[in-house]
């Protein structure tokens, strides 16, 4: 129910959660598309995610729920996004940064923003069975476009450079943890209660 089954890297896309989204039925749990360069991010809404080539991570993941993990209603969607958010909340502490989730599909280091998700849903009826769960994350990137005021990354947080693909490497094994505790109920509830625990607002 676990493992990883395969990282496709692609040099280019539009959109990673697109790319995956148009193999959704065909790809195994935790399968992730990432990409190199995103042309066309998106993010929450009308929003879009500014990556500059070969510096961040940009990737999207596919979780499955279905015979062999605690049923996932549409009602329930909250526990992906708990799931997601806190594999980076725990991803990056381990890198000895300490982050915030600002609800509910960022990520704050302080006041600044290094990561942000989309999560769009496949149902069976009532029921979700596939999640795509699309992730940016600032890594090697030091100077950002004006408009984005509060941007931040592993480099500028750290002042070290990092190999994009051995951070996602390393970040997955949290995904694949956050995940195995979302396929029950009481590691649901577990999420629940880290999840707003870390909750920006709260100090």
């Amino acid at each position: 129910m676990g493992t990883t089954s395969r990282i496709l890297w692609l040099d280019t896309v539009e959109s990673t959660n697109s790319a995956l989204a148009a193999q959704v039925f065909s790809l195994d749990n935790l399968s992730v598309i990432a990409a190199r360069f995103q042309t066309a991010g998106r993010g929450q809404g009308d929003h879009r995610w500014h990556s500059r080539a070969g510096e961040n991570l940009t990737f999207s993941a596919l979780l499955c729920y279905g015979p062999l993990t605690a049923p996932l209603a549409a009602a329930d969607a909250l526990v992906i996004t708990h799931t997601a958010s806190l594999a980076l909340r725990r991803f990056l502490a381990g890198q000895g940064i300490p982050a915030r989730i600002k609800w509910h599909n960022d990520i704050y280091v302080g006041d600044r923003k290094i990561a942000g998700m989309l999560i769009e849903n496949k149902l069976d009826g009532a029921m979700i069975t596939r999640s795509i769960v699309g992730i940016g994350l600032n890594v090697n990137q030091t100077e950002f476009p004006a408009d984005l005021p509060n941007p931040t990354s592993l480099a500028l947080q750290t002042g070290k450079r990092y190999d994009v693909e051995q951070t996602l490497d390393a970040f997955l094994p949290y995904l694949r943890e956050a995940f195995e505790q979302s396929c029950t109920p009481e590691g649901r509830v577990v999420l629940r209660e880290e999840f707003e625990k870390y909750l920006f607002y709260k100090v």
